[in-house]
């Protein structure tokens, strides 16, 4: 059967047996899903990195907390169209393959970053420079909640059972440490090449800019990914219902939705209220400098991947349910109290700074590293990718929005650290009743989608349901 041609509209209800992926396939599936995820989350880094510059040129006010707070919301606009690509290109993905729907949405996501870099502000047009600003952002949610589509199913299809969670913490930490280092050297280099007032005249337009760049470069990993055996063989099994985004929506499904959604927005507003928010917690608490602040950010990002690695491992020793458990537990008592503790310091503390910011980040980041196999899990081949993209996505989007509900609930800046920690205290607990309320998924993938047996002698005999 051609690789390229559309499934039919009554596509599959059940998957044939996969090929056995080889190495090769497995090394460039997974490598692409990280990097296509690294990548797209670069161009919405880029904001968060230049948020006090960009915020007077295309949102000013006299409050800066309320100029932060409209920056902070033109990031959350994006956030919110998300959910819609993850449903657009979640149904592409699941009827034309991952790999053709990775390479047109992180070109896509290249060119609308690319774009932004280049627009006039409201000095020079007034009120159509926020419209215009804003526009784009909108595309690029878009595009960006279709690039998960394809990177959180590729790979964790590719793979063998024994390697799902650490490809699942691979993917979701690897690329968000990706994102955040790329975005953080980037931000280095353009300040040093546009120092002081420079910066606010053209570094962050080449800070946009430098997105198509990113997705340039992704298009020469991509070349060599082939598609995903799972879906292959799912394509070739006996014709059902078509997939469709409303089947999510299915009654019999209600629950599971719900669960995945309080785990998903949990997880997501742990990321973006620690190493989404250090850049502006460090510049307007902290008071660090760009240059030693860039510094900083990049050591806080190195350390997202090691986190995510080792809590989507352990997913597949003890299991997905567990592992989310026992994060929430830790975290529902640390973050808010490193929040805290780390406002107590200055400009030239670095050391401890940077030790409050790998604590953050570590725990943080270790909270999601098991929700794309999760997700991948919970629901059949033919849905898959459209599930994983819209409540990911969507539980994303809520969660990246605690950013900016944290500014406009701080009347000053020094109200900061308080608010943000109530709001991470409550992000934690949502995690943790999500997690309470799912059941164990591992081995789900193999039984596409169905919900994994009670404990016993059945249990054991279940494909995938061994421990790695």
């Amino acid at each position: 059967m051609n690789p390229d041609v559309t499934p039919p509209e009554d596509f599959v209800t059940s998957a044939s047996t996969p090929a056995a992926p080889t190495r090769r396939q497995m090394i460039t599936a997974g490598g692409a899903s990280v990097v296509g995820f690294g990548f797209d989350l670069f161009d919405l880094f880029i904001l968060l990195y230049v948020a006090s510059t960009v915020g007077p040129l295309f949102f000013p006010s006299s409050s800066p907390t309320l100029t932060l707070a409209a920056t902070f919301a033109s990031f959350g606009v994006s956030l919110v169209m998300r959910p819609l690509g993850g449903a657009i290109f979640g149904r592409y993905a699941d009827r034309n393959g991952r790999r053709r729907t990775l390479i047109v949405t992180v070109v896509g996501v290249g060119i609308a970053t690319a774009l932004m870099g280049l627009l006039p502000t409201h000095a020079a047009i007034g009120a159509l420079a926020p419209v215009a600003f804003i526009a784009l952002r909108l595309v690029q949610g878009l595009l960006v909640g279709g690039v998960v589509a394809s990177t959180h199913t590729l790979g964790t299809e590719t793979v063998s059972a024994r390697w799902r969670g650490l490809v699942s913490g691979l993917v979701a930490g690897g690329g968000a440490a990706i994102g955040a280092v790329i975005a953080s050297l980037v931000f280095l280099a353009v300040s040093a090449a546009f120092p002081g007032d420079q910066f606010a005249h053209w570094g962050w337009r080449v800070m946009f800019l430098s997105g198509l760049v990113a997705s340039l470069l992704s298009l020469l990993l991509f070349r060599f990914v082939e598609e995903s055996p799972v879906w292959q063989a799912a394509r070739t099994a006996p014709q059902g219902a078509p997939a469709r985004a409303a089947d999510l929506f299915a009654p019999e499904r209600r629950g599971v939705l719900l669960t995945s959604l309080a785990l998903v927005i949990g997880g997501g507003a742990q990321y973006y209220l620690t190493s989404g928010y250090l850049p502006t917690f460090y510049a307007g608490i902290n008071e660090v400098p760009p240059g030693p602040r860039g510094l900083l950010l990049v050591w806080t990002s190195l350390a997202i991947l090691p986190a995510a690695l080792v809590a989507g491992h352990l997913s597949e020793r003890f299991g997905r349910r567990p592992v989310c458990l026992a994060v929430g537990a830790v975290n529902l008592v640390a973050l808010p109290l490193l929040v805290l503790g780390m406002a107590g310091y200055g400009p030239t503390d670095t050391g401890a700074l940077l030790g409050y910011g790998l604590l953050l980040t570590v725990l943080a980041n270790a909270s999601y590293a098991v929700v794309p196999i999760y997700l991948n899990e919970r629901f059949p081949t033919r849905l898959r990718a459209t599930a994983t993209a819209l409540v990911w996505n969507g539980g994303f989007a809520i969660g990246g929005l605690m950013t900016t509900f944290v500014s406009l609930a701080s009347p000053t800046m020094a109200d900061i650290p308080g608010r943000l920690a109530i709001f991470l205290a409550a992000c934690v607990a949502l995690f943790l009743v999500g997690a309470a309320l799912s059941p164990e998924t591992r081995g789900g993938l193999d039984r596409d989608g169905e919900a994994a047996p009670a404990p016993g002698p059945a249990a054991a005999a279940q494909p995938g349901s061994a421990p790695a």
